[in-house]
């Protein structure tokens, strides 16, 4: 973790993920939302202190992109977005949305990395 200018936070990389209940641009929004909302609980976060995000979806997913999602659920206009697909593994967690964050978090803080639905198999440590 790198220090930022303000001694009250630390520059930090957030990892989660959560499932899709399947190609629908809709159960696509209601994981992102969820996922994003659960991101910011834990981390105890403000918009303004959330700098980028990438999400990356398995090849199952094609009904939209989870970062338009974002920008507009979240008026996230100043946060720099990006969507990749995740590179194909056999066995991969179907309709999984993974998301890498990088925000300025309290320094005090521990970060919270949210594995929810179906992606929790990835990280049975969390």
């Amino acid at each position: 973790m790198i220090e930022s200018n303000n001694s009250n936070f630390k520059l930090t990389a957030i990892r989660g993920a959560t499932t899709s209940d399947g190609d629908k641009e809709q159960y696509i929004k209601e994981a992102v939302v969820e996922l994003i909302k659960e991101f910011i609980k834990l981390n105890d976060l403000k918009k303004e202190n959330i700098i980028s995000i990438t999400f990356t979806v398995t090849q199952d997913l094609t009904a939209c992109f989870p970062a338009s999602i974002a920008r507009r659920h979240f008026n996230f206009d100043s946060v720099a977005l990006l969507d990749c697909q995740q590179m194909f593994v056999p066995n991969d967690v179907d309709c999984c949305i993974r998301m890498m964050a990088f925000v300025n978090l309290k320094a005090n803080r521990k970060a919270v990395h949210p594995y929810l639905k179906g992606s929790s198999n990835l990280r049975p440590d969390r």
